[in-house]
C-alpha cells in the first residue's frame, strides 16, 4: 500500500487553455483559505484489489479544531451521507476535521476522527466537549475492493496528522483515488476565487471528491463534450455521487452558508449532471470568520456578516470554482485497472481542449 502526502505535478483546465471565468486564488485550491489545510492516505494494492484512502480537510489549526466553525449544508440528492449535518443545521456550527472516503469505510472514518480528537484533546474530549465528527462518502466499488473494508484507523489519523497547506494533490488521491466522473477516470479536485465585495476582498475555495455523472451528459464550458468522446464507456445508468466542502474567509450567518451550500447545485450542473437518483449530492460550506473561541460557547455572542445584497458574488464563485475543481479532478486523474481488471480510462486533455476551444474559442467567457 501507499500514502500520497504531497501534490504531483499534472495538468490542470486552465493549464490546458479552457476559457474558464473569474480570478482564481495564488493556488486555485480550497488552501487559499487562510488556516485551511488538507491531508490524504492514498490505499493501492494490486494484488488485493485495492483502489481507496481517506481526504482530510482542516478547517482552523489544529490547536484551534475545537472552536466552533460556521456551516450550512445542503443534499441536491441524497443517495449518500455526511454525517454530523444534524448538528448544523441545529446550530450553526461544527468542530474537528472533514473527512472524506468511501461509503463502507464511512464509520471507520467517524471513529478514528474522534479517537484523533481525544488524543489531541485528552481532557476536553469526553468531557467538556462531544464532538460530532463531519464524515462524507462516495461509492468507489467499481474499481475498489469496497467491501473488503481495507481503510483502518491508523490510515485516518495519517491524513489528518499530514494535512498541510500549500499545492493540494488531485486526481487518484485520498478518498477520490477510486472514484470515477462522466464514466472518466476522476477523484479529487479542487479551485478557489477571489471575491470583492462592500465589504472588503475575500477567498472561496472548494475541494470536491468527484464521482457521478454520465458520459453523455458531460458538458465543459458549455460545449457538449461527452457526446464528442464516447470511447470506453461503460455504464447505463448513473451509481455514483459527489461531495463537496466549500470554505471561505468571508464573514457569513449560518443561513448564508447554507444558501452557499445549495449554490454547488449549479456549479455540477454546469458540468451537465442532473443530479440523478443513484447520486449522493451533498455539500458544506464553512467560514473561518468569526471565531467564537473554543467550546462552549462564550455567553454573548458576537456576529460581522456580510449583507445579503452582496452575496451574489460570493454565489458566482461557488458556481465556478465548483465547476472548474471537477474539471481539475478529470484532468488529474490517470487511467486505472482496478478490481476484476476493470479499466477506467483518464480524459485526454489535448482532445478536451480541442473539443471546447473548436466551439468556444480561448477567451473566458461570461458568468
Amino acid at each position: 500500500m501507499s500514502s500520497l502526502l504531497s501534490p504531483a505535478p499534472c495538468r490542470r483546465a486552465r493549464d490546458i487553455g479552457l476559457p474558464l471565468p473569474g480570478t482564481p486564488g495564488r493556488l486555485n485550491a480550497i488552501t487559499d483559505i487562510p488556516g485551511v489545510s488538507v491531508g490524504f492516505t492514498t490505499l493501492i494494492n494490486d494484488d488485493a484489489g485495492i483502489r481507496t484512502g481517506v481526504t482530510a480537510i482542516l478547517p482552523r489549526q489544529r490547536d484551534a479544531l475545537l472552536h466552533p466553525v460556521w456551516a450550512g449544508t445542503f443534499a441536491m440528492n441524497g443517495n449518500g451521507e455526511l454525517t454530523g449535518c444534524h448538528w448544523i443545521k441545529e446550530a450553526g456550527w461544527f468542530t474537528g476535521p472533514i473527512t472524506i472516503t468511501n461509503t463502507f469505510s464511512l464509520g471507520i472514518a467517524h471513529h478514528a476522527t474522534l479517537r484523533w480528537l481525544v488524543r489531541h484533546f485528552p481532557e476536553k474530549v469526553g468531557n467538556t466537549h462531544w464532538p460530532l465528527p463531519v464524515v462524507g462518502e462516495t461509492f468507489d466499488g467499481w474499481l475498489n475492493d469496497i467491501a473488503g473494508l481495507h481503510l483502518r484507523e491508523e490510515h485516518v489519523l495519517r491524513a489528518i496528522d499530514t494535512a498541510a497547506s500549500g499545492p493540494v494533490a488531485e486526481g487518484n488521491v485520498g478518498g477520490g483515488t477510486g472514484m470515477i466522473a462522466y464514466e472518466f477516470k476522476a477523484g479529487t479536485g479542487t479551485a478557489s476565487r477571489v471575491v470583492t465585495t462592500r465589504a472588503g476582498t475575500y477567498r472561496l475555495g472548494v475541494l470536491v471528491q468527484a464521482n457521478h455523472g454520465l458520459r453523455p451528459w458531460l458538458n465543459v464550458c458549455g460545449v457538449p463534450v461527452g457526446e464528442m468522446l464516447p470511447e470506453n464507456s461503460f455504464w447505463s445508468a448513473e451509481r455514483g455521487s459527489i461531495i463537496v466542502a466549500i470554505a471561505t474567509d468571508a464573514p457569513l450567518l449560518p443561513t448564508q452558508l447554507q444558501r452557499l451550500a445549495r449554490r454547488a447545485s449549479l456549479g455540477i450542473g454546469r458540468g451537465g449532471t442532473p443530479s440523478g437518483n443513484n447520486s449522493g449530492d451533498i455539500f458544506i460550506a464553512f467560514s473561518t470568520a468569526n471565531d467564537p473561541g473554543e467550546v462552549p460557547e462564550p455567553a454573548l455572542l458576537r456576529f460581522d456578516a456580510i449583507a445579503n445584497d452582496d452575496l451574489d458574488g460570493l454565489f458566482i464563485a461557488t458556481v465556478e470554482s465548483v465547476d472548474e475543481a471537477i474539471l481539475n479532478a478529470l484532468l488529474a486523474a490517470e487511467t486505472m485497472t482496478g478490481k476484476d481488471g476493470r479499466v477506467v480510462h483518464a480524459i485526454d486533455p489535448d482532445r478536451l481542449a480541442s473539443c471546447v476551444l473548436m466551439q468556444r474559442g480561448p477567451t473566458a467567457g461570461a458568468h
